[in-house]
């Protein structure tokens, strides 16, 4: 039995998604160097277009969300269970925006959470449409090389 549907899916990654980008436009104000101020801010304009990928896939999916004992129900415990339990905890996601978080300490967490979308990304795929595979497997592309671009980062800065 499967509890969520491709629309709870697709919602899912779009969440990811902007919360990838949150935290990359914050690190890259905090950034120590121009370098990684630069990826930064690339990796949140990525993070954007991939919100946007998948925002088109959820256009094309009928959502029927189960009987809700007040409107928007539904929304609100998913936005809950992401914010909760998928690639950002609430308390990882706090520590990730604090003012606090120095550069090398964001390229580690970034690294962590881009391992966490590519799992994600990869067991989504059985819930969706095979007309999108290819669309997610250029997003895994991209997020496996934001991966690298980190470890590259984290290495000079070690």
């Amino acid at each position: 039995m499967n509890i969520f549907n491709a629309g709870d899916i697709l919602q899912f990654a779009i969440r990811v998604e902007e919360d990838g980008e949150m935290f990359y436009r914050k690190a890259a104000l905090n950034a120590e160097t121009k370098e990684t101020g630069d990826f930064f801010n690339a990796a949140a304009d990525e993070e954007a277009r991939h919100k946007t990928v998948f925002a088109d896939m959820l256009k094309g999916i009928d959502i029927n969300p189960p009987a809700e004992s007040f409107r928007g129900e539904y929304a609100a415990y998913l936005r809950d269970f992401i914010d909760g339990k998928v690639i950002f905890t609430r308390k990882e996601k706090d520590q990730a925006m604090s003012d606090t978080l120095d550069t090398l300490s964001a390229i580690r967490f970034s690294m962590g959470r881009e391992v966490d979308s590519i799992l994600y990304y990869h067991e989504a795929k059985q819930f969706l449409d095979k007309k999108h595979y290819a669309e997610i497997d250029r997003i895994i592309d991209e997020e496996r090389k934001h991966f690298v671009k980190l470890a590259d980062l984290e290495k000079k800065l070690r």
